[in-house]
C-alpha cells in the first residue's frame, strides 16, 4: 500500500478513523531520507494501518498544532486520537512493536 501524501487541509480527514501513521518530515532532512524506504515496506506489510506524511515546510500549522518540535516525527493516531509520537530514525521492528499495540 502507497503511502499518502498529505497536507494541512487532507489530515483530519485521513486520520480520523482507524490506525493511522503520519510521517512529519522535510526534503533537507537526511534522517527523513532514511526513515521513507522503512516506513514504505511497513506500509506494504500492514495493510490494516493507513501511512501518511506531510512536509512540516509546507504544512506550518499542523505540524505547529501538533507540537511537531524535531523531525522525523511519526504521529500515531487510533480513530482520530493521538495515541504515540515517535521522533526519531527507528527500525522496522521498533515500528512494528509501536505500531502493533494499536491495531490488537
Amino acid at each position: 500500500m502507497a503511502i499518502s501524501v498529505l497536507n494541512s487541509d487532507s489530515f483530519e480527514e485521513a486520520t480520523k478513523s482507524g490506525v493511522t501513521v503520519t510521517d512529519f518530515w522535510a526534503t533537507w532532512c537526511t534522517p527523513c531520507k532514511i526513515q521513507a524506504p522503512i516506513l514504505e515496506k511497513l506500509s506494504n506489510e500492514m495493510p490494516s494501518v493507513k501511512f501518511g506524511k506531510i512536509d512540516v515546510d509546507q504544512n506550518q500549522e499542523t505540524a505547529n498544532g501538533l507540537g511537531i518540535k524535531a523531525i522525523p516525527t511519526l504521529i500515531v493516531k487510533k480513530d482520530g486520537e493521538v495515541v504515540d509520537r515517535i521522533v526519531g530514525v527507528h527500525n522496522q521492528k521498533q515500528l512494528t512493536d509501536i505500531i502493533d499495540k494499536y491495531t490488537k
